[in-house]
């Protein structure tokens, strides 16, 4: 039977994180004398009495957590926080209907990025810091982030992380559960600062350093700018981007091993992170000799630009120093590939995971090989572990779920009238969590303020789905998700 009282309880904790969130923000609209503040005052104390009624339908809750139990706090937490986090777009009035204010705050805590703001520039500096503390929080997950700083959730801690992490391996730094998110956020917090500090000597203004480090480690991709990173026309700040997207979509077990425990060549030798790196090194290639040939781009600019690119889709960071869209299709191409592929397992990034792409080329090297020797043992291998056969199975089961979620939703939205092109790119962009999309319509640097408001709410689903990797809402579906035995 599911344990609802512990899951109101648990959820009514989350709410009172979210009030010192509000809390930064609403100094911050202090700090500068805007008229945001009214509506961060409404927006905390709703959010507190929130918590409180959560707290309260959960009194006297059994401290018994189970796997069903796990799945249904994890989505519902998601789709709850997002909801409080719509407020102050709502109250202050600079977002004015529900359906867009939820879909930039469920955009902002899944880190997708996609916006359907037109003119970013003309909110007040608490309302930006918030959606910049939105893709912050939900860089690492709303409720890892719990993990690491409140105590356990009776005995279901693992069942928890599991409902909520990424990649289909889930390497351990620590044997505590609780120990291993803090070293996690730790590392992220470390990234963040390292990012802002090299910003800013690079020649960003404060607000502006603080703001693109937290949606760069959280590879998220909102700015306080209409161009992005484009708007400051600065070579240093560009690699500096792509030099923290990267690390940002590094395995964090990958980084902790490299800088705590100095395992250099195990770094260097994981088959995913070779493959994460053997992809850049490619598409922006790729991209590099496209601009120089056929957009006459310098060198040198193409270089930076392909790669600052490659980085953002690859990363689903979706961050943009320049019109993607002004290029040659073939181009849309290889980013719509990136987008597809994501970063590594147990890093910020969203899309497929390179672990996984690792592992179907294993799978089908595998095949090929059987068709000349039938009889032969084909173990599927990844840094010398090898895969059982039910995680084969779930990689195919997550291909197909996935494509079939695309397929959907490109198919709903050509109904809808919207054009080819961005259907199928807008319908990966939300799934892989990247945020731009590509076409003409609506392309990488414009906003998605022109779809239909039945469109944006399937978008928020798909963007959730994607951020939880589809089966932990899916399952919520299912006729045997809801019975006792």
């Amino acid at each position: 039977m599911l344990n609802l009282k512990l899951i109101y309880k648990i959820i009514g904790t989350l709410l009172f994180i979210e009030v010192p969130m509000m809390l930064w923000c609403l100094g911050m609209s202090f700090y500068y004398g805007e008229d945001d503040s009214l509506a961060f005052v409404i927006s905390i104390i709703l959010t507190a009495l929130g918590g409180i009624f959560f707290k309260y339908l959960g009194r006297n809750s059994t401290n018994s957590l189970g796997r069903r139990d796990s799945y249904l706090l994890v989505t519902t937490t998601w789709i709850v926080f997002s909801l409080f986090g719509s407020f102050p777009f709502l109250i202050s009035g600079y977002i004015n209907n529900f359906t867009d204010a939820y879909f930039e705050t469920i955009s902002g805590f899944t880190t997708t990025g996609c916006s359907i703001l037109d003119d970013v520039e003309c909110l007040p500096h608490g309302l930006l810091f918030w959606r910049t503390m939105t893709q912050w929080i939900g860089g690492l997950g709303i409720v890892f982030f719990t993990i690491a700083i409140l105590p356990s959730f009776g005995n279901g801690n693992v069942k928890v992380f599991s409902a909520e992490a990424t990649g289909p391996i889930r390497a351990r730094m620590h044997p505590r559960l609780s120990t291993q998110a803090k070293w996690i956020w730790s590392i992220y917090l470390m990234l963040t600062i390292g990012c802002g500090i090299c910003y800013y000597l690079a020649g960003m203004g404060l607000f502006d350093c603080l703001n693109y480090s937290m949606t760069t480690t959280a590879t998220g991709g909102f700015a306080t700018h209409n161009a992005s990173t484009g708007y400051f026309h600065n070579p240093y700040i560009d690699y500096t981007a792509i030099a923290f997207m990267f690390l940002s979509g590094t395995s964090f077990v990958l980084l902790y091993s490299l800088l705590f425990k100095g395992r250099i060549k195990q770094f260097f030798k994981n088959a995913e992170f070779k493959f994460y790196v053997m992809v850049v090194l490619i598409a922006a290639t790729a991209v590099t000799i496209i601009l120089v040939f056929d957009n006459n781009y310098k060198v040198l600019d193409a270089i930076r630009v392909s790669l600052f690119q490659v980085m953002s889709f690859i990363t689903t960071t979706g961050i943009f120093n320049d019109d993607a869209a002004q290029w040659h299709h073939i181009t849309w191409v290889i980013l719509t590939i990136c987008m597809f592929c994501g970063a590594c397992s147990g890093s910020t990034s969203g899309g497929f995971k390179c672990i996984r792409s690792v592992m179907l080329v294993n799978i089908l090297r595998n095949e090929i090989k059987r068709i000349l020797h039938p009889r032969a043992v084909l173990p599927v291998k990844v840094n010398e572990t090898t895969i059982p056969y039910s995680s084969q199975v779930t990689l195919l089961a997550f291909l197909a779920a996935y494509m079939c979620l695309c397929l959907f939703t490109y198919f709903i939205m050509i109904v809808t009238g919207v054009d080819s092109t961005n259907s199928i790119t807008i319908a990966i962009s939300c799934a892989s969590n990247v945020g731009p999309t590509l076409g003409l319509e609506i392309g990488p640097t414009m906003s998605w303020s022109i779809l239909p408001s039945i469109v944006k709410w399937l978008l928020s689903a798909l963007m959730l789905m994607g951020r939880l990797e589809i089966f932990s809402v899916v399952v919520l579906f299912t006729p045997t998700f809801w019975k006792d035995n």
